[in-house]
Formats: structure tokens, C-alpha cells, sequence
């Protein structure tokens, strides 16, 4: 089916409703449409009241930008839509707006959207979603084909011929490059292992390996022709090779020498932590929140959201148990001890998600809820906390 049938599926779906005008280009979605039309195409969404001036005033500009991409003549990459949240409550608190207007992207046969907090005029709103649509169609095009890559045991990633490039494509990579039967690579493994457990923390540098008698593509193409071969690589290209003594004081001053910072690492010695995911309460939360970083998920049981994301979550905690620098819990809000916690914390849908610092509350998330983004932040976190 062309992205042209589908826009015109997504009109008939909304037909019977109407818009607010007949000149209104953008489509208006009622909670029946919504996620049918989210299944067939990329949408940007402003949920809006009817009585809010910052939506009286951006409704110019949206209709502007629902006129240029709301084409039905054309392949539409985008359908620029909108929801009245005084008439579709419940649709508006699933999706957890809070504030009006409230604008999100969201993927074609997604139901999370990504909320948008640029600014309003034209061209900030269509250079967002020239961005977003880059992203999109690279993600549906890679969606079947694109291998997953390993999540990192103690921050080592073992990469393949499958996962190699993309992996390696942006940011600074120390790579080892051996084969299993080579002695000195043998003789290398645990160092390799310590400095990758080391930096499993940093955002600025990840450290790597790829087996050459498994993967011979790819070193074939990085000219490795002897075992062990460290490669420095940033943004997909080689830069250097490292031929300095191999102990792991000597790799994290080569690693911090190319990055000009200093090195933000895991400590050595950490507390046993047997759960993951810490479950806090009125009662242990203030005692929780005060040391180190502590990231927690306000949730109810009953929330969807919040039942599609608990497995990310569970995730999330097993990558930081034991750093002894951050703690992963969260908060059942419908337990009655917990509501006055709920209220005080500023909880106004589910899930939310804040970060706390030392006892207080330092940023809200707002991104993806996929692993590598939720981890990605808290990382950042850590790291600024480390340097000051």
C-alpha cells in the first residue's frame, strides 16, 4: 500500500469528525482514529485546548506545516494532526500531556511519541521533522535487516561482521582485534576485560573486540595482520594503532590521552546489590535518593506504558547493579502508602521518570524509552557528577 492510500485511509478514518474549520489542513484524531491512524503512518501531533492561548497563536504555523506535508497527491512522509484534549480527556492522559500545547513525533506503528520541545515558528518545526523522518526511515528500513548488537558484559562489546559498522559508525572505539588461539591474546583478555569494565560508565569512549577467525571481512579491511591489533577509531575510520606496553595503566592513558579528559570509571570495589531494581516507598525513599544518582519510574500497574517499558526497566537496573554510584527503583503510586510520596514528587501521569541527585530531584526524562537512550542519560549524569 503507497504512503498516498494510506493518508487517504487516515482522512476517511477522521472524515465523520471534522476539523475546526473546513480550511483546516491538519488532521483531527479522536481517540477511536488515533491509534489506527499511528499504525499506518508517521504523525506529528499537537494536542491542544481550544481556550489556550500559545495553541491559538501556533495554529497558524501547524496549519502552515499540515498544508505542506498533508499532500494527498504525494507520497506523505508525515501527517501533521492534532487532538482537542477538553474533548478527548483520556486519550491526552494516556499519553501523558500535562501542559498545552503539547507536540509529539511518533513512528508509524508506534504508540510512544517523542515530545517535542523546540521552538514554535515554521522553520524550527520543519527542520525537527526533516530530522525525525530522516531517523524513521532509516529505522523501518533497517527494522528486519539491522542485527542487534550485544549488550556489553562489564562495558565489553564482542562485535561481529553484522553489527561492526554500525556500531563503530560514531564516537570514539578502542577495538581489540584477535584471534582465540593467539597466546599473547590470550595473555591480553583479562587486562582488555579490566579496561572495558573500567570504562563502562564513560560516554566518551566504548571498548570493543571482533574474533578475526570468526569475522575475517572486517579485519581484512582494518589491514590487521597480526594478533592482538588495538585500533583506535573514530566515527568508522581508523585512526591509529596502538603499539604501546599493554597494561592496563598504560591503555587508560593512551584512551584518556586521546579523549583530553580524564577517564570516568566504574569503581573497583562495589556493594553486593541482589535486585536490579530497588522498590521504593514513603517509607526507604528520602533514605534511598540521598547518596549518589538514583534514577526512579513512577508507575501505576494498570498504565500501559508502564507495563511495555518494565522489562527495559528491569534491564536498565541489571547494567548498573553493583556501581555503587547509581541506584535504578521505582514507585507504585496506587499503593496508599505511597500517594502522598506521589503527590509531594510532582507525579502527574505514568510512568514519570526522574532523577535525583544526592536527595534532590535534578532532571525529569523526557526520550525514548529504549535501553541504550535511558542509559545513555543517566551516563551523562554520572559523568558530570564526576567532574565536578
Amino acid at each position: 500500500m503507497s504512503l498516498s492510500t494510506i493518508f487517504c485511509v487516515c482522512l476517511l478514518l477522521v472524515g465523520a469528525l471534522g476539523h475546526d474549520s473546513e480550511e483546516s489542513k491538519a488532521v483531527k484524531y479522536s481517540g477511536d482514529s488515533f491509534n489506527l491512524g499511528l499504525a499506518t503512518n508517521n504523525h506529528f501531533v499537537m494536542f491542544y485546548a481550544p481556550w489556550c492561548g500559545h495553541c491559538t497563536r501556533l495554529s497558524p504555523t501547524w496549519e502552515k506545516l499540515a498544508e505542506e506535508y498533508n499532500d494527498a497527491s504525494t507520497e506523505n512522509e508525515v501527517i501533521v494532526a492534532k487532538v482537542d484534549c477538553t474533548v478527548e480527556t483520556a486519550l491526552c492522559s494516556e499519553h501523558d500531556v500535562t501542559g498545552y500545547p503539547t507536540l509529539k513525533f511518533f513512528k508509524a506503528g508506534h504508540d510512544e511519541g517523542t515530545k517535542y520541545r523546540g521552538g514554535r515558528d515554521y522553520e524550527a518545526l520543519k527542520t525537527y521533522l526533516s530530522e525525525q523522518l530522516g531517523k524513521a526511515q532509516q529505522d523501518a528500513n533497517e527494522l528486519q535487516e539491522e542485527p542487534k548488537i550485544p549488550a556489553p558484559v562489564s562495558g565489553l562489546v564482542e562485535l561481529t561482521t553484522e553489527t561492526f559498522d554500525n556500531y563503530i559508525a560514531t564516537g570514539n572505539h578502542f577495538v581489540k582485534f584477535y584471534a582465540p588461539w593467539c597466546g599473547y591474546c590470550k595473555k591480553l583478555a583479562p587486562t582488555w576485560e579490566k579496561l572495558a569494565e573500567a570504562l563502562h560508565f564513560s560516554t566518551n569512549v566504548r571498548v570493543s573486540q571482533v574474533d578475526c577467525t570468526e569475522h575475517k571481512e572486517v579485519c581484512q579491511r582494518f589491514e590487521v595482520k597480526g594478533y592482538p591489533t588495538l585500533l583506535w577509531i573514530v566515527d568508522g575510520q581508523k585512526v591509529e594503532k596502538y603499539s604501546g606496553d599493554r597494561s592496563i595503566e598504560d591503555l587508560k592513558s593512551y584512551v584518556s590521552q586521546n579523549l583530553g579528559v580524564d577517564l570516568v570509571e566504574a569503581p573497583e570495589e562495589v556493594p553486593t546489590i541482589s535486585n536490579p531494581v530497588v522498590q521504593l516507598s514513603k517509607e526507604n525513599f528520602e533514605h534511598v535518593v540521598e547518596k549518589g544518582l538514583t534514577f526512579v519510574k513512577f508507575f501505576a500497574p494498570w498504565c500501559g506504558h508502564c507495563k511495555r517499558m518494565a522489562p527495559t526497566w528491569d534491564e536498565l537496573g541489571s547494567k548498573f547493579l553493583g556501581s555503587g554510584q547509581v541506584t535504578i527503583g521505582k514507585v507504585d503510586c496506587t499503593l496508599d502508602i505511597n500517594k502522598d510520596l506521589c503527590v509531594q514528587q510532582e507525579v502527574r501521569g505514568y510512568p514519570s521518570i526522574y532523577l535525583y541527585k544526592e536527595g534532590e530531584r535534578i532532571d525529569s526524562y523526557e526520550g525514548n524509552r529504549q535501553l541504550e537512550d535511558m542509559y545513555l542519560f543517566v551516563a551523562k549524569h554520572l559523568q558530570e557528577k564526576d567532574e565536578l
